[in-house]
């Protein structure tokens, strides 16, 4: 079993998420790196509407840095959650993401940014289709903290 067996999609339903999602971006006249993407359900089961699909550059723990872009369907969300140790910066490349941060929201477009230090809960979801770039500290395991205590273990991943 893989570190995030138990949060993704797998086989056919993965295929099919991925080639769409590959679609839209291809529409916009990107490309993705070359990498397996992650198609996150979070543990949830409810892909379409929590989820979001993760495409890696980078996750180099000893240098320090971590790279990826993310991937939302409409009216899709990454669940709210906060990191101990990991501070992002995320920038909207495509479309539009409704961003929660606390209790405040506000929407973000193509060229905005924002930077999320650590123990800042956060969440987005997708207004249309929307590619994020995160630049951040390293990602580890057991540095998510999920306000849904149903994902991962006890809200934990």
């Amino acid at each position: 079993m893989g570190k995030y067996d138990t949060v993704e999609l797998s086989g056919t339903e993965k295929a099919g998420v991925v080639a769409k999602c590959l679609a839209r971006i291809r529409e916009w006249g990107l490309t993705m790196p070359d990498v397996e993407p992650l198609a996150l359900h979070f543990g949830l089961g409810r892909f379409e509407e929590v989820g979001e699909i993760e495409f890696w550059i980078a996750n180099e723990t000893d240098e320090g840095y971590c790279g990826k872009f993310l991937f939302v369907f409409d009216g899709q969300t990454c669940p709210y959650h906060h990191h101990a140790k990991k501070h992002e910066t995320f920038y909207i490349v495509k479309g539009k993401v409704r961003m929660r941060i606390g209790d405040d929201e506000r929407e973000m477009a193509e060229g905005d940014h924002l930077a999320m230090p650590p123990n800042t809960g956060h969440s987005f979801t997708g207004i249309g289709d929307a590619l994020l770039l995160e630049v951040s500290s390293p990602s580890v395991l057991l540095d998510n903290f999920f306000e849904d205590k149903n994902i991962g273990d006890n809200g934990v991943i």
